[in-house]
C-alpha cells in the first residue's frame, strides 16, 4: 500500500466533499467512487480492508454514514476520520442551515405555510408507521400485550395533552420496560 502523506489531506477531503453532492440516495451510494479514489488510484487500501471498514461500520449502531469516518480511520487514523466525515457532512449541512434560515424567513408565506401543512400529516404518517413496527414484536405476545398498549395509549395522550418533550416520554417509558412494567 501507498504511504499517505499529510499533503494528501486537503485533496481527501475536497474528494469526499464533491461526493456529498453527489451522493443521491446516502453515502453508501457513492462507495464505488470511494473505492476507486482509496483502493484502486492511491492504494492507501486493499479490497478487504476497505469492505472490512463498511461491514463494521454497517453492523455498529448508529447512522450509516459512519463508513465514511472508519474509512478515513483506516487511512489516516482520527485525523483521516475527521477530514472525510467533515467532507461528506459539510455540504449536506449548509444546504440544511441555509434552507431552515429561507423557510425560517419566509414562514408566513403562503408557500412556506403550505409546505409545512403539507409535511405535517406525511411526518405523522411515517412516524405512526415506524412506531407500528417497533410496537409490533411487544403487542403481538400475550404476556406484553396490555402493557404495551397501555404504555402507547398514555404516551400518545401525554404527547396530545401536555407539553412534555418526547425524550422524557421515551426516558420513561424506557425506566418503565427495564423495570419490567411492560
Amino acid at each position: 500500500m501507498n504511504e499517505f502523506l499529510a499533503s494528501d489531506l486537503p485533496g481527501m477531503f475536497v474528494r469526499f466533499l464533491s461526493l456529498s453532492l453527489l451522493s443521491v440516495g446516502g453515502a453508501i451510494s457513492t462507495a464505488p467512487e470511494m473505492h476507486r479514489y482509496l483502493v484502486s488510484q492511491n492504494g492507501w487500501l486493499d479490497d478487504a480492508g476497505f469492505t472490512t471498514s463498511i461491514a463494521i461500520a454497517q453492523a455498529a449502531p448508529g447512522p450509516n454514514l459512519l463508513f465514511i469516518a472508519v474509512l478515513g480511520y483506516q487511512v489516516f487514523g482520527l485525523t483521516g476520520a475527521a477530514v472525510a466525515l467533515f467532507g461528506m457532512m459539510l455540504p449536506s449541512t449548509v444546504v440544511t442551515l441555509a434552507a431552515s434560515r429561507w423557510g425560517h424567513a419566509r414562514r408566513e408565506t403562503p408557500g412556506v405555510r403550505a409546505f409545512v401543512h403539507g409535511m405535517a400529516p406525511m411526518t405523522i404518517s411515517l412516524l405512526v408507521a415506524a412506531g407500528s413496527i417497533l410496537a409490533l414484536p411487544f403487542v403481538q405476545q400475550p404476556e406484553h400485550r396490555v402493557g404495551g398498549l397501555l404504555l402507547i395509549g398514555l404516551t400518545i395522550l401525554a404527547m396530545l395533552r401536555t407539553g412534555i418533550a418526547p425524550i422524557w416520554l421515551i426516558t420513561i417509558g424506557a425506566v418503565v420496560g427495564a423495570l419490567g412494567g411492560v
